[in-house]
């Protein structure tokens, strides 16, 4: 049920980065009413383009949920991440089925998502 006041519909954007020394990501959400969050993430591990796009879109949704978000449009310019999750390219790498796993997951705490 919606606070009033509250916003529940939110726009999620995100990008993540590596290379050959370290890896980061950029989050920017904005709701329906207006309200945006911004976050700069630096990993502090080596990651894959496609492991931190997935790291970044993770560090996303819980900042979503944090803030009570129930509908989500999602907007990444990761081709091979938003067409994993929604089923028409297939994961072969074990690491990014689990990436892949936990994304699913935790898309399921939202009433409605788009990507």
């Amino acid at each position: 049920m919606d606070t009033p006041g509250t916003p529940t519909e939110w726009n999620l954007y995100v990008n993540g980065s590596s290379n050959k020394t370290r890896s980061g990501a950029g989050i920017f959400l904005e709701s329906n009413q207006g309200t945006q969050l911004e976050l700069s993430l630096r990993f502090e591990f080596l990651a894959s383009n496609n492991q931190a796009e997935y790291e970044v879109l993770l560090a996303g949704l819980k900042l979503a949920r944090e803030v009570g978000a129930q509908k989500l449009t999602i907007f990444s310019d990761s081709q091979v991440i938003t067409s994993q999750i929604d089923g028409s390219y297939q994961v072969k790498d074990p690491t990014m089925k689990k990436y892949m796993d936990k994304t699913k997951e935790q898309l399921g705490s939202f009433n409605e998502y788009q990507i």
